[in-house]
C-alpha cells in the first residue's frame, strides 16, 4: 500500500473544498434547534500525519464549524468532514491507511509508513482496536455493512474497507473518505453505539 496519497497536496486541497461544500450545505441548513442562521465558528486543529512541504496554507488546519446567529441560542454545529476522523489527532486518510496496513503488509512497509507520518506503533494499535470494537459495534456500521456484497471481512478492517472501495489511491479513497463521513462528527447519532 503506498503512503503516496497522503504526500499529494492536490489531494488535500480536494478534502478541503469538499469539507468546505459539506459545510455550505449545512449552513444552508440553519440551526437544528431555532432554525437561525448559522455563521462560521471554525477552529485551529494540529493535525498529524501530514507530511510538511506540500504546500498547504493555514486553512487546510481548521476545524470548520458552525455556530447559530441567534441570541440566546448560540447552538453550534460541527459539520462532517472528509479531513478529521472524529476527535483522532491524525488525519482520517492517515487513520485509515495506516490501520489498513495491519492487514496484508510486511512489517517493514508498515514501519515505513508509520515513520512517515510519524505515528507510533502503540497509537496504530489503538486504532486497530478502535475498528475492531467501536466502529464494528457502531449503528453506522451495522447498516452499513449490508451495502457490501459479498460481505466485508469484519476481522480485517479497516483493510477490507479499502478492498471494498477499490484499493487506497485518488478516487476509492476519497469514496472511502465520503461513506466515513457520519462516524467523523459526534453529534452523529450514526456512530454511536447499540
Amino acid at each position: 500500500m503506498s503512503h503516496g496519497l497522503i504526500g499529494d497536496g492536490r489531494f488535500h486541497r480536494l478534502l478541503l473544498r469538499a469539507d468546505e461544500e459539506i459545510a455550505q450545505q449545512a449552513r444552508q441548513g440553519g440551526c437544528e434547534v431555532c432554525g437561525g442562521p448559522l455563521h462560521s465558528g471554525n477552529y485551529a486543529r494540529k493535525p498529524r500525519g501530514r507530511p510538511p512541504g506540500l504546500g498547504l496554507g493555514a486553512e487546510h488546519d481548521l476545524r470548520l464549524s458552525l455556530c447559530c446567529g441567534r441570541k440566546g441560542c448560540r447552538k453550534r454545529l460541527l459539520p462532517m468532514s472528509m479531513r478529521f476522523l472524529a476527535r483522532k489527532v491524525y488525519l482520517g486518510v492517515v487513520v485509515v491507511l495506516v490501520s489498513a496496513l495491519q492487514h496484508g503488509v510486511t512489517a517493514e512497509r508498515a514501519r515505513k509508513l508509520q515513520a512517515a507520518v510519524g505515528v507510533s506503533a502503540r497509537t496504530v494499535e489503538r486504532w486497530r482496536q478502535w475498528w475492531l470494537s467501536n466502529f464494528r459495534e457502531s449503528r453506522f456500521w451495522k447498516v452499513a455493512r449490508a451495502s457490501f456484497s459479498p460481505s466485508l471481512d469484519e476481522a480485517t478492517l479497516p483493510r477490507s474497507l479499502v478492498d471494498g472501495f477499490g484499493g487506497e489511491e485518488g478516487g476509492p479513497m476519497e469514496r472511502l473518505l465520503r461513506f466515513l463521513l457520519p462516524i467523523t462528527t459526534s453529534s452523529a447519532s450514526e456512530c454511536l453505539p447499540v
